[in-house]
């Protein structure tokens, strides 16, 4: 490809020079740029790629897109016969500059994309297993890690940034993948970062308070939620796959339908695709399911209710998509939780321990309550371990607090990525919320410390939930980035309790 085949593809407001030799890549990081590359300088809500512009070109860039005026005027001037775009939109160019670059992945794959605040990653997960059941090659983009058809990658950003995707999905198409899913945080749909992919399916899980740090209120967080059903932005999907329980189903159902798409809502007693009753077991649940397309009793290896909900999301998604439903009835017994979402840890201990990634006040809640129904049936207690990200959100800190309160036994409250934040000051703001629950609890600032006191603290046929960093595998500090995988510290302090080997 080259520079006149690129921007024949782009909506441009203005362009100058050319070139003839072959494009060898579509960059937005200056420090990713090889000889050959085309640079997109675009503005970012941390950054302005415009910036960077000589960097790129000192780095052999062949070409520049940017959304800055002063910066095409700028090169025009300096840099006769450089070949420049200047567009309105940064982020929808860079889509359009990699599908065309990537040769347009997109019109080869089927996506299925899907948001909501909590149980994205568990329905994505759920939603790709149930596809590859029925021989469908995948790509998979989430929280924990990539899927490339098969190819195991780990995660940089739960949605990347276009030229990204378009990489993995080429990459996917390849191999001979014929689906995408992918999570679709609000961050990505406001930011335009999921342009120039056509979702057939998009699924709405939930919304609950999160991300105020970024949207600011709840209104602007349903609103970038929203662009993914309504068509002002994005087109349309084909089948709209909502949550009946949510209190936002109707809105979203209103705006989907009235841009084109077909609605199918899911629930526990409720909804189109709906678990008309269930009943969990010691090793997950099972489930009476009524469809449009039959009737099935499932047996599935997931934990509880929430998780009853993820399936049935997952299972409504994968119908949209095609599956047969004996096809989808027959794969549910063989799927398997997701790597730190309700994840066991066992060190032979004579009690429960669970790592969840459990981040906001609605999915503690949900955490606590299938762990009561763990504690109830073997007559324990719960034992819940969480901390508040620092430089996010900070009015979610005592309502997370009154929820691990109003839910637990004892709680202990510690760090979860502080960032640039004082991990005493993130805890002070989180107490109030325990304090109004009158819980027993106790503060402590290291993670690790914090750990070995909730599982000291256990007593045979307890539940002990560590919350709040699921599959992570780092601590983010002020000054630095340390390992620390809540799973594997846990089994090394078991250890040192004397479980395990031996007992």
């Amino acid at each position: 490809m080259i520079w006149n085949e690129l921007i024949a593809e782009m909506t441009a407001d203005g362009s100058a020079g050319r070139s003839d030799a072959p494009i060898t890549g579509i960059e937005y990081d200056s420090r990713r740029v090889r000889p050959g590359a085309v640079f997109v300088a675009m503005k970012g809500g941390s950054t302005d790629g415009n910036r960077y512009v000589d960097k790129a070109l000192a780095a052999g860039a062949l070409g520049i897109v940017t959304d800055s005026a002063q910066t095409f005027d700028h090169l025009t001037v300096y840099q006769p016969g450089l070949p420049i775009l200047h567009v309105e939109h940064g982020r929808r160019a860079l889509a359009e500059a990699s599908a065309a670059f990537f040769g347009h992945p997109e019109r080869a794959l089927a996506a299925t994309g899907i948001t909501g605040t909590n149980g994205k990653t568990t329905t994505a997960y759920l939603t790709e297993a149930l596809l590859n059941a029925a021989a469908r090659s995948t790509v998979l983009i989430g929280t924990i890690e990539y899927h490339v058809a098969g190819e195991v990658r780990p995660s940089i950003h739960t949605t990347p940034e276009s030229r990204d995707v378009f990489e993995l999905m080429a990459e996917g198409v390849s191999r001979g993948a014929t689906e995408l899913v992918t999570e679709v945080s609000s961050h990505a749909l406001d930011q335009g970062r999921m342009i120039g992919i056509p979702f057939d399916v998009a699924v709405f899980t939930n919304l609950t308070r999160d991300h105020l740090d970024y949207h600011h209120t709840m209104e602007n967080y349903f609103a970038a939620k929203r662009l993914l059903f309504d068509g002002t932005v994005y087109p349309a999907p084909r089948i709209a796959v909502l949550n009946a329980h949510d209190p936002h189903a109707e809105e979203l159902a209103q705006a989907a339908r009235k841009a084109g798409a077909e609605i199918r809502t899911y629930g526990i007693g409720k909804g189109d695709w709906r678990a008309a009753s269930y009943r969990l077991t010691p090793s997950g649940a099972t489930i009476e399911l009524e469809t449009p397309a039959g009737k099935a009793c499932l047996s599935s290896r997931l934990a509880g209710e929430v998780n009853i909900l993820n399936l049935l999301a997952a299972f409504t998604a994968a119908a949209a998509r095609g599956v047969a439903f004996s096809h989808l009835a027959a794969a549910v017994p063989t799927l398997r939780p997701v790597p730190g979402r309700f994840q066991p840890v066992d060190g032979g201990q004579p009690f429960s321990v669970i790592v969840d990634y459990a981040h906001t006040d609605d999915a503690l809640r949900n955490l606590t309550a299938l762990a009561r129904q763990m504690a109830a049936a073997a007559g324990g207690r719960v034992i819940t371990l969480f901390g508040c990200g620092g430089d996010r959100d900070r009015t979610k800190r005592p309502k997370m607090g009154q929820a691990a309160g109003e839910g637990s036994d004892f709680v202990v409250a510690t760090s979860d990525n502080p960032r640039s934040e004082d991990p005493a000051a993130i805890l002070a703001e989180v107490e109030p919320g325990l304090q109004s629950t009158g819980i027993q609890y106790t503060v402590e600032v290291d993670r690790g410390a914090a750990i070995r006191l909730a599982l000291q603290a256990a007593h045979p046929g307890d539940v002990v939930l560590l919350a709040g960093k699921g599959h992570e595998k780092e601590q983010i500090l002020a000054d630095r980035t340390v390992p620390f995988d809540d799973a594997e510290v846990a089994l090394s302090i078991l250890r040192d309790l004397g479980y395990g080997e031996g007992q």
